[in-house]
């Protein structure tokens, strides 16, 4: 690597969407055109096409898109009837939504340590948390594992766990749905998959979105009478408590054709992930995909020794490189949700204070890369 990196050079993306927009930009255009000509906003053709590309993608039988992947938990937690005095165990070790919707409800959310290698839910932990919610008097009903940072979680694991205590699987794809776990596709993994399409999300759209994906057909016209107030024959018969959860047409368009383009950018993704770890393998602790698991990358993230993380994100700042970290409380100790029953999260605690994601995306060519790189490894000497 020979770039010399000055801090009058263009900052860089983290996220670039501008050139996934110009390398789609005449399909969009059209997409976009289409649904403006037909005028059919709310439940238009794309949205029927994209459900079944959706589905057919995942290697799920239904897919039923909705408008954020907040609202696709929420929408599956209400269709199983998950309420007061039952107990969902999350990872602590995640974005607020995944436990954010478990309240909603009625219902407790429990909280799980993650491994230290993958950042994904500890199944040993997920035993014990089991155990403290039957103390307190809580019914386990749901585990919700995420596929954090793109890669699919210990599903191995984790479904021996839940089949043993009775507990429903929900997917939270949101950050790694096209990733696999043993050749399976999230979306098809679990009783249900939720999923996000917000713009920086791998496959995104131009605003929030969001779908469920469930191989129980029984499943299904529940989740659309709850998409829709709760609808029963029509939307002026209202069977249950719903919500309004439908996606806009006109992201299902653009959806449609990003879906298109979606395996190459995985590809790219994963060819990114494996350069940026040969090259800083010595001066970080690089981010590990276990046997059996592809991750969609949806963050690189990189762990430190504890206080050196906020110096590192400081001098890349000055250098046009930005970063982020995701998370930095781990769930159990946000002001919201510490009343929520919890063991010791040893792990979640210690990634808070070691993470930081470097910019990612599929377009980010070598020369770039070689920049960010240059510029880690300038700062970690220091």
């Amino acid at each position: 690597m020979t770039t010399h990196v000055t801090s009058q050079m263009a900052p860089i993306p983290f996220i670039d969407v501008a050139s996934q927009r110009a390398r789609l930009g005449a399909r969009i255009d059209r997409a976009v055109t289409s649904v403006l000509d037909s005028c059919r906003f709310i439940n238009g053709p794309e949205v029927a096409i994209l459900e079944e590309q959706l589905a057919a993608f995942a290697g799920a039988k239904h897919a039923i898109t909705c408008a954020s992947g907040t609202d696709a938990l929420a929408m599956i937690l209400m269709s199983w009837g998950i309420g007061p005095g039952d107990a969902v165990f999350c990872p602590a070790f995640t974005f607020c939504a995944t436990a954010e919707v478990v309240p909603w409800v009625g219902a407790t959310p429990v909280f799980v340590d993650v491994k230290a290698d993958t950042f994904n839910m500890d199944a040993e932990s997920l035993e014990r948390a089991i155990g403290i919610a039957k103390a307190a008097g809580l019914t386990p009903k749901v585990v919700i594992p995420v596929d954090l940072f793109g890669q699919a979680a210990d599903y191995d694991a984790i479904l021996p766990v839940a089949a043993a205590h009775g507990l429903k699987v929900l997917d939270d794809a949101a950050q790694g749905f096209g990733a696999q776990w043993r050749g399976k596709r999230t979306g098809s993994i679990g009783d249900a998959a939720a999923t996000s399409f917000f713009p920086a999300k791998p496959l995104g759209c131009y605003g929030d979105g969001g779908a469920v994906f469930t191989n129980d057909d029984s499943l299904v016209p529940i989740l659309k009478s709850v998409r829709e107030h709760g609808q029963g024959v029509d939307k002026y018969e209202n069977v249950r408590i719903g919500m309004t959860a439908r996606l806009d047409t006109i992201q299902a368009a653009v959806l449609i054709e990003k879906l298109d383009i979606f395996p190459d950018e995985i590809a790219a993704r994963d060819t990114i992930a494996a350069r940026y770890n040969t090259l800083l393998a010595d001066v970080a602790i690089v981010p590990t995909v276990a046997e059996g698991a592809t991750s969609t990358w949806a963050q690189y993230t990189i762990r430190l020794a504890p206080g050196r993380r906020d110096a590192l994100a400081e001098a890349l700042r000055k250098e046009g490189v930005p970063t982020a970290v995701y998370y930095r409380i781990p769930m159990h100790k946000q002001p919201a949700y510490a009343r929520f029953p919890a063991d010791r999260l040893p792990v979640s605690e210690a990634l808070c204070a070691e993470v930081i994601s470097l910019p990612m995306h599929a377009y980010l060519d070598a020369a770039t890369q070689d920049r960010i790189v240059a510029a880690v490894r300038r700062a970690l000497a220091a």
